[in-house]
């Protein structure tokens, strides 16, 4: 596996500067769009899964979290209080508490559940200096999280389906977890005292990965304060395991917040709340990416996905053209013109590029182009439509194939 720090930077994926400050990575151009590729493909999958999308502020007052139970058992890992008038607001640590407040807003009939809210937000984190470190340390962090409202009876189904999307997503992205990982609460006092619900919890969870036949290990003391989690796992260049995605039941948060919805009797009950993430933060996605894949990204997220390569002046015209045709079609495609260098030079320059498409005389004449692969192999001059059609099944299946 390569270092993401190294290669991220080789590849003008992103840098940091100490004028911005520790652990606040900015994101290049290449970077931004391989970014943006991945965070589609996520809010596509979800909206699939019949999920709605939202958008919730970075800031909230302490009060906020103090409902939520993160000002008394996540203090240490967030940001210290601004004062601002009369009040302390905060950068968030978490998007949960600001969905809760969205959900208790309307009021919902047992018809709507499972609602499946979904975010990708900004959350905040006071990490300190000694563990930052490239994408997957970092003290700013887009996170691609959800929180699924339902009855107790639905809990077991949503489980399963967020570890489907998850398993779904982790084959697109050509990723594969170590392990999985169901968090216990362990000893101490960060966890919330509710032992009845900390059982039920576990015990949902338990049943939906053995009924799944996923071979996991249970962790004590790697739980969230208010519920337990199944983590999956992923092993990054330097053999150091972290979480990627999770699956988490929470009847705290629903309790704090007095969440209700109406039941089919006319009464009021309490909603459980599903905490979901397929990719966690998309930081420490694209870090794990970047590692795997050594540049050489699946199609459908390379941030280059085709190159065109004519072999001398005379054939620049219809490589224009052609590279126009990839834009409408929506694919990302540039030319790599003669004045460049050596036909040699152009395409090691474009070895991580998934498709080289070189156009010369011959191809001109028969109006061809000729295809090589990443790997070096090289397929049958073809009609460029014929081409450019089976590209674009292959990125709109986000297939890891080529």
């Amino acid at each position: 596996m390569h270092d993401h720090r190294k290669l991220g930077r080789e590849l003008g994926l992103f840098d940091t500067d100490p004028l911005i400050g520790s652990g606040l990575p900015y994101w290049l151009p290449d970077g931004a769009t391989l970014r943006h590729a991945l965070e589609e493909f996520i809010r596509t999958a979800e909206r699939r899964a019949g999920y709605r999308h939202v958008y919730s502020p970075a800031l909230g007052k302490r009060e906020l979290y103090e409902i939520s139970g993160h000002w008394s058992h996540y203090r240490d890992d967030m940001f210290p209080p601004m004062q601002l008038g009369g009040e302390q607001v905060l950068l968030r640590p978490s998007l949960c508490p600001h969905h809760a407040v969205m959900f208790r807003s309307r009021s919902h009939s047992y018809r709507e559940l499972p609602l499946r809210m979904a975010e990708l937000g900004g959350m905040y984190r006071a990490e300190l200096s000694g563990v930052l470190g490239g994408l997957t340390r970092v003290r700013a962090i887009q996170l691609n999280d959800a929180h699924i409202f339902c009855t107790v009876d639905q809990v077991a189904d949503e489980v399963a389906g967020a570890l489907e999307l998850i398993r779904s997503a982790h084959a697109a992205m050509g990723i594969r977890p170590t392990r999985y990982r169901l968090s216990l609460p362990g000893p101490g006092g960060k966890y919330v005292a509710a032992p009845e619900l900390w059982q039920q919890s576990i015990t949902m969870l338990t049943d939906v990965l053995d009924r799944s036949g996923l071979p996991y290990e249970a962790a004590e003391g790697e739980a969230a304060f208010y519920g337990p989690k199944i983590d999956i796992q992923f092993t990054d260049s330097a053999g150091r395991e972290f979480t990627l995605s999770t699956v988490q039941v929470d009847f705290h948060q629903p309790e704090q917040f007095d969440l209700r919805y109406t039941g089919a009797d006319g009464a009021e009950h309490r909603p459980v709340m599903v905490h979901r993430s397929i990719i966690g933060s998309v930081e420490r996605a694209v870090a794990h990416l970047i590692e795997v894949h050594g540049g050489a990204f699946p199609a459908w997220l390379a941030p280059t996905q085709l190159v065109v390569l004519p072999v001398s002046a005379a054939e620049s015209a219809p490589a224009d053209a052609l590279v126009e045709r990839c834009l409408e079609l929506g694919l990302r495609a540039e030319i790599a013109d003669h004045e460049l260098g050596s036909l040699g030079a152009r395409i090691r320059q474009a070895r991580l590029v998934p498709y080289q498409v070189v156009i010369g005389p011959k191809e001109v004449a028969n109006d061809l182009v000729a295809v090589r692969l990443r790997d070096g192999q090289r397929l049958e001059p073809l009609p460029a439509d014929e081409l450019l059609s089976r590209i674009t099944e292959l990125i709109a299946a986000h297939s890891t194939l080529l």
